[in-house]
């Protein structure tokens, strides 16, 4: 089976050994995004609603480079240090994807990379 890896300067730099998207099999695996700015490698300012909405426009940059983009996504998980934010990662959420919507996992957590309150991941089909 052949890999070809994604990258985009559009997202952040992976902070760790991995990709920001591999595509292999008809299907494209995003790795998980947080809400960090791009251009600074730092995480945005103003709480869930602002870290969620850079989260979702970094894995939409990366879903672009990959080529089908978020219409073909097919499973997004989603995980939050505070599940009682639930209903709004879930009205964001809406702003990115329409129906059908994709399925869709929410977990909750301890903690996540550099502090972030909200990380979420997805699996196109291609």
């Amino acid at each position: 089976m052949t890999r070809r890896i994604i990258h985009t300067g559009d997202a952040p730099k992976a902070i760790g050994p991995y990709s920001q998207a591999v595509a292999a099999g008809g299907m494209v695996f995003l790795s998980g995004q947080v809400g960090l700015d791009p251009a600074t490698g730092e995480l945005v300012r103003g709480g869930l609603e602002q870290e969620a909405r850079r989260a979702f426009d970094n894995l939409r940059a990366v879903a672009g480079a990959a080529g089908p983009g978020l219409g073909a996504a097919v499973r997004v998980t989603i995980y939050l240090t505070d599940l009682g934010q639930f209903a709004t990662a879930n009205r964001i959420m809406q702003e990115y994807f329409s129906e059908p919507y994709p399925a869709r996992v929410t977990i909750g957590v301890a903690a996540l990379p550099r502090g972030a309150a909200i990380e979420v991941d997805c699996i196109l089909a291609s």
